[in-house]
């Protein structure tokens, strides 16, 4: 059966709560949650794709760039990915005479994020590069609220090596969370690109089941099983391609207002939704 090119514009929103986790390291400030000047959380728009790259690979797509505790096609870098699929490497190797065109079309085909979110194939000792635009954009996360971050001390004392008596000196370390935090996801899905990269209706469809279920088999020490959780998510199908209502336009319909001082759960918030000549369809999670 052949799947439609998506013809009407998306826009896209999930509010997530986080609770004692650490949904986005910082690696260069010790691990600790991101947040801006304000005390807001950031969850990185870097870190959100990943998890919807890992989500997408779950429900039997074909992805590109993943992570290397994941990997299910033996590949240990980008560029043997890409070597490895005849067809792309076929058409790469044709080095200044190769048609960009049909490596991206070739690249799209195959990959579910690179029709999606884009990728530049871009390798040393390659005579050509390859760079593909996607058209599903996700914006960084913000807490709706400032966050409280919670350092903990840790310690370990256990036998490193066998055979020697008594236990190790222990080793001291940090850990860090967020004691309570909403945050928004936003984004939108263009038309025009989709057209460019053969990105479908059915392809929007599994990418909404991708975030709607962002947080399973995510489960870590940083982020226990239920300590991020997708509670809705609104999905804005618009009538056409280059609708009248912006993207902006529709993400300041969505305001979201603590209802106390110290937040500590999703209804703990005042959600408004403005009308919109969209109607949303929304999905409760909670």
């Amino acid at each position: 059966m052949k799947m439609s090119i998506l013809q009407n514009k998306i826009d896209f929103a999930a509010i997530v709560s986080v609770t004692r986790a650490n949904i986005n390291g910082d690696p260069l400030n010790g691990n600790r949650p991101r947040e801006d000047y304000d005390g807001h959380g950031i969850f990185s728009d870097v870190a959100v794709k990943r998890k919807l790259r890992n989500r997408l690979q779950d429900l039997g797509e074909c992805i590109f760039v993943q992570s290397d505790d994941r990997s299910n096609d033996g590949y240990k870098s980008l560029k043997d990915r890409a070597d490895g699929y005849e067809e792309f490497k076929a058409e790469m190797g044709k080095g200044k005479k190769a048609d960009r065109d049909k490596c991206m079309q070739i690249a799209c085909r195959k990959w579910f994020d690179v029709r999606a979110f884009g990728q530049v194939f871009a390798f040393k000792g390659d005579e050509v590069s390859v760079g593909v635009r996607g058209p599903v954009s996700v914006q960084q996360a913000v807490s709706v609220s400032p966050i409280d971050i919670v350092d903990m001390q840790i310690t370990k004392s256990v036998n490193s090596e066998a055979g020697k008596s008594g236990k190790s000196s222990d080793t001291m370390g940090m850990k860090h969370y967020v004691n309570f935090g909403l945050y928004v996801i936003r984004g939108s899905i263009n038309c025009q690109l989709a057209e460019k990269t053969g990105f479908t209706h059915e392809d929007a469809e599994k990418f909404k089941e991708a975030l709607r279920t962002l947080f399973e088999n995510d489960a870590s020490s940083a982020r226990p099983e239920g300590s991020c959780e997708v509670c809705r998510v609104y999905w804005w199908e618009h009538g056409e391609k280059t609708p009248r209502e912006t993207s902006a336009m529709i993400h300041r319909a969505l305001h979201i207002t603590p209802k106390k001082d110290v937040p500590q759960a999703f209804n703990d918030y005042e959600i408004d939704l403005k009308p919109t000549e969209c109607v949303p369809e929304i999905i409760d999670l909670v």
